[in-house]
């Protein structure tokens, strides 16, 4: 396939749109189910990047969960426990490989932003991961391959329309890369900064201790923000992207958003929440949107009478801002990372109260002497990569 005619561009207006490769030769992608859109390939091959540098680095299965270019989620493929299994709507007795727990941790980072998400895989997709993905509200998938089974699963999705694409592996970009912005061409360099363990040498902090874990979840953070909408910042936990701050003006804002998403990552698991008694046969959209307000300043919104009856069996009890306040208190281990310096110490001082003992970001700022001093404050290890990962 040497072109494909897209429905339309990034709005239903912007038409003829269409994928191609300008030297003539074929594509790196095979449509196998449905007509991906202009932003699906985008997210496609962004989210296919993500997660074929994250094997290559770790070692591990990757997956990613993109929405509008950027992920949601991107996590590596670490067995799920039981409170995963459970926060994650995983059903009871189901064989779960390497590669769908993979996706499903990308996906459990933000399942709202992942409402409607573009999948990535970084294996063959199996039918554990295809019957996951076909309970889910996805848009498409993308990987090197599908097994019967799972592409079968798959073709049964949004009455057989489900967009599935495999990409080739092998396939490597060329050297330089062009995009027109009105009627202005741009031609730069393809990104090919490898990540990998030699990039965290530069601990500048007190503390130089720097678990395996974390030199996982660093890199997990930094491939992340390589294909992230800058400016971004990114929490990680055990191999997954906890919280995921994109396209902000600013970067404490960037911090903020990341570390308020993780700490709803981490509310998920309160034991109010895993308590809560839906009615049967609740969608997990509904769901899902029912856990995020419950756990938000907006509780009141779904506990109100006439209200609470439609997702729940039993009136939950409101959870509290104290114990909002004491359960995150509890959140340990977390890596944070950042797509450009920290320009002042109020990113370290956010990042510590979502549980951040771990920093990796370039450095480079007037004020870096600052951001050291407060993350040797709290004891924190921070290493500076000295590259800056902008994505736009």
């Amino acid at each position: 396939m040497k072109e494909f005619e897209l429905k339309y561009g990034c709005n239903p207006n912007q038409k003829p749109a269409k994928i191609y490769m300008k030297d003539g030769s074929e594509l790196p992608v095979t449509v196998l189910n449905g007509r991906p859109g202009y932003i699906n390939f985008l997210d496609a091959l962004n989210s296919w990047q993500l997660v074929k540098e994250l094997k290559e680095a770790t070692g591990l299965p990757a997956a990613a969960s993109f929405k509008h270019v950027s992920p949601a989620g991107a996590a590596v493929g670490l067995p799920l426990s039981e409170t995963d299994k459970k926060i994650y709507f995983v059903r009871e007795g189901v064989e779960l490989s390497p590669i769908a727990c993979a996706y499903i941790r990308a996906r459990g980072a933000d399942r709202l932003c992942s409402y409607g998400d573009w999948a990535a895989l970084s294996e063959v997709c199996d039918a554990a991961t295809a019957a996951y993905l076909k309970d889910e509200v996805s848009d498409g998938v993308i990987a090197p391959g599908y097994t019967d089974e799972a592409l079968e699963i798959l073709k049964t999705k949004k009455k057989g329309n489900y967009n599935v694409v495999r990409i080739d592996p092998d396939y490597v970009p060329a050297a330089q890369e062009c995009k027109d912005v009105f009627g202005v061409t741009f031609e730069q360099g393809h990104n090919n900064f490898k990540i990998d363990e030699s990039l965290l040498q530069n601990i500048v902090t007190e503390n130089r201790t720097l678990p395996e874990q974390a030199k996982i979840d660093m890199i997990v953070a930094l491939i992340t923000l390589k294909y992230t909408q800058s400016n971004s910042v990114c929490y990680v936990k055990d191999g997954q992207a906890i919280g995921v701050g994109a396209g902000q003006q600013s970067r404490i804002h960037c911090t903020r958003l990341a570390g308020q998403k993780a700490d709803n990552w981490y509310l998920r698991q309160h034991p109010k929440v895993l308590g809560l008694q839906f009615v049967d046969d609740i969608r997990r959209p509904d769901r899902d949107n029912a856990i995020d307000v419950y756990t938000s300043d907006e509780y009141e919104d779904v506990l109100r009478d006439g209200e609470w009856q439609k997702v729940f069996k039993v009136r939950p009890e409101v959870l509290t801002v104290e114990e909002k306040k004491a359960w995150i208190a509890t959140l340990s281990g977390v890596t944070c990372g950042s797509d450009a310096f920290f320009p002042f110490g109020d990113n370290v001082e956010r990042a510590r109260k979502s549980g951040v003992q771990y920093i990796a970001e370039p450095g480079g700022s007037i004020r870096d002497d600052h951001v050291i001093a407060t993350a040797n404050k709290y004891n924190m290890v921070m290493a500076f990569t000295g590259m800056r990962l902008f994505h736009h």
